[in-house]
């Protein structure tokens, strides 16, 4: 284990490890004119489309975890850039429906496939991306991603309780 994080809470180390993802995706998406919140709306969207979707910018938005207002502000954009369309929905006008332009789903394509290259080299210490380790690793990522907010931010912190 590198000294520099030796001791480090696990929240630290999620923390950092989310800070390396983000600029190696920003990095290597960027000759394709993306950034990382924007390869994590056109790569959704991409496999939202190939499942037969066509989401709403809130279906979006609980897909990919981003705030409403930022995927609205990045959607306006991609669509500026001509890699996606924004329809009102004629059943909800107050909802507004996103579709990748077919430059939008071979850049998706593409950066997709820069993405996947990442993901191998980012697990490569726990032996790949098809290896046993990595497996646990993403079962225990998916247990802390499917615990509820709500239950964490009710609980009082045990440095308060003890103190008390």
């Amino acid at each position: 284990m590198n000294s520099a994080f030796e001791g480090a809470t696990p929240g630290f180390l999620v923390w950092r490890l989310s800070m390396k993802w983000r600029v190696a995706v920003d990095r290597a998406v960027a000759p394709l004119g993306l950034t990382h919140a924007q390869y994590s709306l056109v790569a959704s969207l991409y496999d939202m489309h190939r499942a037969g979707q066509r989401p709403s910018q809130r279906q979006l938005a609980d897909h990919t975890g981003l705030e409403a207002l930022y995927v609205s502000k990045l959607a306006r954009a991609l669509e500026a850039t001509g890699l996606l369309e924004r329809t009102r929905d004629p059943r909800d006008p107050r909802a507004v429906r996103l579709a990748l332009t077919e430059q939008g789903r071979e850049v998706a394509r593409r950066a997709i496939k820069v993405v996947q290259g990442l993901l191998e080299q980012l697990l490569e210490p726990l032996g790949g991306l098809d290896s046993t380790r990595t497996g646990e690793f993403t079962r225990e990522l998916t247990a802390l991603l499917d615990a509820p907010l709500d239950l964490l931010t009710e609980r009082e912190p045990k440095h308060e309780k003890e103190q008390s």
